[in-house]
């Protein structure tokens, strides 16, 4: 076999197809980031996360990328332009932010700072998206696409943003708001900018198919529309109906879904313009999916096309229809919310402990029994090879089962099962050995793989940091920092903090679909192990939980200087203990009552020394204070027991 290189492990964790030229492998094995794509300067974020660590800065922490968030606005704007000129469109393209994606104030400015001047709006779907919008934005003249369901103070407060330079477009999604508009537009003596929401009946794709079609959450109907148009004409306001907004769907994985919903909505766009409403923003809305496998197929975490090719789609769907119909070309809006900020964003965490690693387990004398069914597994695990794999691994496992019947009828010893299970353990293990460079598995070894891995225990809360992993399956990218000039030698599954035991990340990419088992390097006493988790810049942060009471993670941003070296621009420090405690009302300054009181019962009862309850009450303050993971190791104090005088030591837990 050919040695291994970081090229085999770039092949394996499938980087150049899902990093988008953001990271790759260097010749050292090192991971290393591109902020601007593979042609910019790059900097190795293993050496990076040493940096932050000697800075104080504790793993899990979340990296964001803010020359990721530009690069990813030039790309999308470019794609647009290029299809523009390419199919002879003269209106101009906007790409807007919906900021459900990601609310965190530092993304919506980075992402700002260059869209600025490409034009870049933003879209919200509730009043506090509405109040931040705003103030993002304020004298700007930017555009604010407003949805969701809306009351009058929302509508209201739309409106009244036109008076410090915002381009509010309202959204009706339902009808009824319709009449909450005018009412609020006469009360305030303002002519609104209003946009309809259609409900389109093409079919999309992906996990998110449902989120369109006739059964969709948000939408006005056919007749729905034509109501409005009809209400707005009797009102003399229609020259206020200025958008039409389509929502094709999130994450689409195939191009057939986008060209059939454009078909449709370019019509609906047509018959608008034949009723007298001059429609000069065309909304495609959201829907351009991230390849978070890698694969470029029409699976749940994949795409079957380009960012080019949505645009040349997009765009050309609209021009057609514009000449066909002689409509004036309207200004042309995507909300590609996903695409823009899932690359910029990783997690680092660490790997704190493991289980079932191979020869992790101390060895049974098996020569100390005599049992016959030992002596078959011994006889059993000669001589294993690719050809009688197959044969040797089913005969282990009814050897396995034989010695289970033996253990419950009371014929094998607790010590004999255990030297039975280390056996079965061997041969299955010399089994994957024999088999593991066959191009097709046999059936029978499928599960084999899964059964040997081990459990690697990482320093962060699937919950928190990926909850779409745990609750939708979604995949992530997940590969070490570091080693990757080394084979990864030992499958593993992934295992968090929390005490729950969907509380795992057991699906994985691969280059032929998603598998169980992820290729790890076996850790090296006294070393950190470091794991990157990646594209988890669209939905995660937000929709994270406090499961166990894990907070936020620390995150810092950073800045590559021309020459490659990291700038940490802006740290902002994860949840304390005393922070999520406080989110379900156990406030600090009375559990630091409740807990003194009861130091100064147990030390009248002579229950602890003067000593102990100092450190008692400083272990309690600082852990308070602490940040919700684990973190470095510090100085273990000696105390005396107030029963023997022996010194005693802390045993607050460690990590390498």
């Amino acid at each position: 076999m050919s040695p291994w290189t970081p090229a085999s492990s770039s092949h394996l964790y499938q980087v150049p197809t899902w990093a988008a030229g953001f990271f790759s492998i260097h010749e050292d094995g090192n991971l290393q980031v591109h902020p601007d794509s593979s042609s910019g300067p790059s900097t190795d974020l293993f050496e990076l996360t040493r940096t932050i660590r000697r800075r104080g800065i504790d793993t899990p922490v979340l990296l964001r990328f803010p020359g990721i968030l530009r690069a990813r606005v030039r790309q999308l704007t470019d794609a647009f332009t290029r299809a523009r000129n390419e199919f002879d469109y003269p209106a101009a393209y906007r790409c807007v932010f919906p900021i459900k994606v990601n609310q965190e104030r530092w993304v919506v400015e980075g992402l700002l700072e260059e869209g600025r001047q490409h034009g870049m709006g933003l879209e919200v779907g509730s009043k506090p998206e509405l109040i931040a919008g705003i103030a993002l934005q304020a004298g700007e003249g930017s555009l604010l696409i407003c949805n969701g369901y809306k009351d009058a103070e929302y509508i209201e407060m739309a409106l009244l943003s036109a008076h410090i330079g915002i381009t509010s477009v309202i959204v009706i999604e339902k009808l009824s708001e319709l009449e909450t508009i005018l009412r609020s537009a006469r009360l305030l003596n303002l002519r609104p900018r209003i946009g309809v929401r259609c409900k389109l009946t093409s079919p999309s794709s992906g996990r998110w198919s449902e989120s369109t079609g006739v059964r969709s959450k948000f939408g006005l109907t056919a007749r729905e529309i034509v109501t409005v148009v009809e209400t707005l004409q009797d009102a003399d306001m229609l020259d206020c109906l200025e958008l039409l907004h389509v929502h094709i769907g999130s994450q689409i994985t195939h191009i057939r879904a986008v060209k059939k919903a454009m078909r449709e909505a370019t019509q609906i766009l047509a018959n608008l313009n034949s009723m007298g409403a001059h429609i000069t923003w065309f909304d495609a809305g959201g829907g351009l999916a991230v390849d978070y496998d890698g694969s470029g197929s029409t699976g749940d975490s994949s795409m079957n096309y380009s960012l080019q090719e949505y645009a040349n789609d997009v765009v050309w769907a609209l021009a057609e229809t514009c000449r066909e119909h002689e409509i004036s070309p309207p200004t042309l809006l995507t909300e590609s919310g996903r695409a823009l900020v899932a690359h910029h964003s990783m997690l680092v965490t660490e790997v704190v402990g493991t289980t079932g690693l191979s020869g992790q387990a101390p060895l049974l004398d098996v020569q100390e029994s005599r049992h016959d069914l030992l002596e078959e597994f011994i006889d059993l695990a000669d001589g294993i090879t690719e050809d009688n794999a197959v044969e040797h691994y089913h005969d282990a496992q009814e050897l396995r089962e034989r010695a289970l019947q033996l253990f419950n009828t009371g014929h094998l010893s607790l010590t004999d099962k255990g030297r039975a299970e280390q056996l079965f353990s061997q041969t299955c293990q010399s089994v994957q050995r024999a088999t593991r460079h066959m191009e097709v598995l046999p059936e029978a070894l499928a599960s084999l793989e899964r059964d040997l891995a081990a459990t690697y225990f990482l320093n962060a809360s699937i919950f928190q940091s990926l909850p779409d992993s745990w609750a939708i399956d979604q995949l992530f990218p997940i590969l070490p920092l570091h080693r990757l000039a080394e084979e990864p030698t030992q499958g593993a599954i992934l295992a968090d903090l929390t005490c729950d035991s969907d509380g795992r990340v057991d699906r994985f990419i691969g280059t032929r679909g998603p598998k169980r088992v992820l290729e790890l390097h076996p850790p090296t006493a006294g070393q950190p192990y470091y794991l990157g988790i990646f594209l988890l810049g669209a939905y995660q942060e937000i929709l994270g939980d406090i499961h166990n009471l894990f907070g936020d993670t620390h995150v810092a941003h950073v800045e590559i200087n021309a020459d490659g070296r990291p700038r940490l621009v802006h740290v902002q420090a994860g949840e304390r203990v005393e922070d999520v405690l406080s989110h379900v009302e156990y406030h600090g300054a009375e559990l630091r009552r409740t807990v003194r009181r009861h130091v100064e019962h147990a030390l009248a009862m002579e229950h602890m020394s003067d000593e102990e309850s100092a450190l008692f009450l400083r272990r309690f303050e600082s852990s308070l204070q602490g940040y919700t993971y684990l973190t470095r190791a510090t100085a273990k104090p000696k105390v005396s027991t107030p029963q023997t005088g022996q010194s005693i030591e802390d045993s607050r837990s460690e990590q390498s």
